[in-house]
């Protein structure tokens, strides 16, 4: 990391020289994520120590709404700091979300409302060293309409819905695989690390946007963009602080 472009807080020097990152979750696309974001700043060689922990978003399976969004991630971060001894904890909470302010109705939960306004899937990171706590947003894009109405109106998970669909009109297993701490050093401190490689909901490897972009914007490479944007608060001290 240039010191002359960053004035890096002190428990994100201590995270990128190796220091335990605790990750509030046991997600594959997730740590990668992670890993990912933080090596981004690392020199060539660098190394991380993750720890997944499972731990509870406090929101519902499916959030609507970038308030509940946000919560989730945040709550995931603040319990993965408080249970393990670590310098950094990361929360990430993907959920749908409209731009418009407008309550949500039954006109708009089928995903378009008259004033064309969408639901939008957007994942958030939380950021926490204790002191400093810092969030940020991915990229948003849309799900098929036939998702969206019982992902609304019954907070069913989005994931699952896609899944049938794809099943149904693909006739195939939406899934992919990614490879968790590939292209760095990591160190994964769980039981993560250890499990045979199997077929799991898409939402846990190469993701749904994986799915929609033929592996051109994986959800890991999605939940990257989340984590970058929440480092900022932990990147330049002296504009935040």
């Amino acid at each position: 990391m240039s010191h002359d472009a960053f004035r890096p807080s002190p428990s994100l020097v201590a995270a990128l020289a190796g220091s335990p990152i605790s990750v509030g979750t046991q997600n594959p696309a997730k740590l990668e994520a992670v890993r990912a974001a933080f090596a981004s700043f690392q020199a060539p060689g660098g190394r991380l120590d993750l720890v997944p922990v499972e731990v509870a978003s406090g929101v519902p399976e499916q959030p609507i709404g970038f308030e509940q969004i946000r919560n989730g991630a945040r709550n995931r971060a603040r319990a993965a700091f408080e249970s393990s001894d670590t310098v950094l904890a990361v929360g990430i909470e993907d959920g749908l979300s409209r731009l418009s302010d407008r309550p949500i109705d039954q006109a708009s939960a089928a995903g378009m409302d008259e004033d064309g306004g969408v639901f939008y899937n957007v994942g958030c990171a939380w950021l926490t060293d204790g002191e400093r706590e810092g969030h940020g947003f991915s990229a948003a894009f849309s799900y098929p309409p036939a998702c969206n109405d019982p992902a609304v109106r019954d907070q069913r998970p989005i994931g699952d819905l896609f899944d049938e669909l794809w099943r149904s009109r693909r006739g195939a297993t939406a899934s992919q695989t990614i490879s968790v701490g590939g292209g760095g050093a990591i160190q994964v401190t769980s039981e993560l690390a250890s499990e045979p490689a199997k077929s799991v909901a898409s939402g846990r490897q190469g993701g749904n946007i994986g799915m929609l972009t033929d592996g051109r914007l994986d959800r890991a490479a999605y939940g990257m963009q989340a984590v970058i944007c929440a480092l900022v608060r932990f990147l330049h001290t002296d504009l935040y602080d």
